[in-house]
């Protein structure tokens, strides 16, 4: 494929640039305490707005101190993120189902269906509540696509697949982008859209494939305490029950109504699909308890010397779920070490070379944003309150897991082809040999699942990469093995704890790029954007025309 001439120059200038920049030094040593550390059990798995957030929050913003960064929020170390917190008696959750006004089938909470509600409110209700399949529960008016058509979900409950409508097709080409799964196979999207259906209840079909995760990670996430941003209206804007049920229940549910799930799924995927009435209801009562208090996010700034006003942003997010369900150990504490206590302190790692290095011409920012397990809940709330000007802050990098395998010779682009930031990528990695390779399960939606996702839907280009599936000394496929093998048996799941005998190589591999591409960018004046065609370019294109 020929380089357009503004590409070409763009590449040009990056590289030319490049031999000004020296490479940094990794605090190893540093990484791996500050990674151990907030991992271990005295920190319980890090959940905000427990005693636990207070101790992280309180060890990064002496971390950032000591790195050499100021305080970034409004001369503070914190940017407070109003939080409710609603928990339901699990005691009293089961999801019952019935038929003609006869009991049909009881989903138990826990094993077999996970419900809560965003409402904020001490007691809320489903009774009779009409089940209705809607397929992928999609309405996308731009490709034609409604799986809403023609009803009225009042006091109706949605039940909807997982993913999206063309999720197995084996190549990108489809009407949501194939294999790679869009923001309308996301589980937030479904549950948003349910509402402004004005549906009563929203349940998904667990099926792992699609979902990209085991029902004992929707029982560790979905269980216990679950965050929300505070709103002035308490959630009313939100169907009263969301959730989850086990596959085998939504199979019943559907032969009770004289179909079969399977067939009724592959009728989804087609354009034109009419939702089907399964002529049953749904019932349960929530009895909760609530919680309002404010969690926290951390900002570190290092200023710049020459443009003090423009600003290159590094992300990551401190916490995890805390206390969650006991494994056969007897373990209760989620500790969330690689997810993601190896970005946090990869973010003050980071700071350290930075500001070892001393001020850039533009300032950098280093953020720990708080609830990205709940929803993305403190990157969205900064990208709504931002400490600095989304308009004249250059571009972020977001860090999610660090590699604990060791060397790669690729690296992966998590939503690939999206902006001018690749090139900065390309250029760095092939400098050592490494390449470029797109995401290897697209269909897990990772792009619309971590903290960048905030930033970019309000136009800031955003870059989330990191080592790939080619570990030097490893037989082939023994990256991906190894990561479908942690997201089966330790995503969020009490045994994602720290291990001594981690290589710590690919992270510092990948660091050293992750600076680099900061600096440099720190160090120019380019402006790098989303790609022509981009959904965020329009977004990023109008911000910067009112910045000028």
């Amino acid at each position: 494929m020929f380089k357009t001439t503004a590409a070409l120059l763009l590449s040009a200038s990056i590289t030319a640039h490049a031999a000004e920049i020296a490479q940094p030094k990794i605090d190893v040593a540093g990484l791996k305490a500050m990674t151990e550390t907030l991992s271990s059990d005295a920190f319980e798995g890090r959940a905000p707005m427990t005693p636990a957030e207070k101790k992280t929050i309180d060890f990064i913003a002496a971390a950032f101190a000591e790195a050499g960064l100021k305080p970034g929020h409004n001369g503070g170390w914190f940017q407070e993120v109003p939080l409710v917190e609603v928990s339901v008696d699990a005691a009293r959750a089961d999801l019952s189902f019935a038929k003609g006004g006869q009991p049909l089938l009881t989903a138990k909470y826990g094993p077999e269906s996970v419900v809560w509600s965003k409402r904020v409110a001490p007691h809320v209700e489903l009774k009779d509540s009409e089940l209705v399949f809607v397929g992928y529960g999609v309405n996308a008016p731009e490709k034609g696509w409604n799986d809403y058509a023609g009803l009225d979900m009042k006091g109706k409950t949605a039940v909807i697949l997982s993913n999206d409508p063309d999720w197995e097709t084996k190549t990108l080409d489809g009407p949501f982008g194939g294999r790679a799964m869009t923001y309308y196979g996301r589980w937030t999207y479904k549950y948003e859209e349910a509402a402004r259906q004005g549906a009563a209840g929203a349940i998904i079909i667990h099926d792992t494939e699609p979902a990209a995760y085991g029902w004992a990670t929707v029982e560790s996430s979905w269980t216990g305490p679950q965050l929300d941003m505070a709103s002035a209206n308490d959630g009313k804007d939100r169907v009263a029950v969301e959730g989850w049920v086990q596959k085998p229940i939504a199979e019943k549910l559907v032969a009770a109504a004289g179909h079969g799930l399977k067939t009724l799924a592959e009728k989804a995927k087609v354009k034109g699909f009419k939702a089907v009435p399964l002529g049953a209801t749904a019932s349960i009562e929530l009895h909760n308890s609530v919680r309002k208090a404010m969690s926290h996010n951390v900002v570190g700034i290092l200023p710049g010397s020459e443009r003090p006003g423009e600003y290159v942003l590094y992300s990551a997010h401190w916490d995890h779920l805390g206390r969650c369900g006991a494994d056969a150990s007897g373990d209760d504490i989620c500790n969330g070490a690689l997810d993601n206590a190896t970005g946090t302190a990869g973010l003050v790692t980071l700071a350290k070379a930075h500001a070892a290095t001393g001020p850039a011409d533009r300032s950098l920012l280093f953020v720990a944003v708080t609830a990205e397990e709940s929803g993305l809940l403190g990157s969205e709330y900064y990208a709504e309150n931002p400490s600095y000007p989304l308009a004249k802050t250059v571009a972020g990098i977001n860090m999610d897991g660090l590699n604990i395998l060791g060397p790669t010779r690729d690296v992966i682009v998590v939503g690939y082809g999206k902006s001018e930031l690749e090139a900065y990528l390309k250029d760095e990695i092939t400098q050592r040999g490494q390449r470029i390779e797109r995401e290897t399960s697209p269909e897990k939606g990772s792009f619309y699942r971590s903290d960048h996702f905030s930033l970019a839907k309000k136009g800031v280009p955003m870059l989330y990469a990191g080592s790939g599936d080619d570990v030097i000394g490893k037989p082939e496929g023994f990256g991906k093995a190894w990561g479908d093998a942690f997201t089966a048996k330790h995503y969020h799941q009490p045994s994602d704890e720290y291990d001594p005998n981690w290589n710590w190589d690919g992270a510092v591999q990948d660091l050293t790029t992750y600076y680099m591409i900061g600096r440099r960018l720190a160090e120019s004046d380019k402006w790098p954007n989303w790609l022509k065609g981009d959904e965020f370019r329009a977004i990023r294109d109008a911000s910067r025309a009112g910045a000028e």
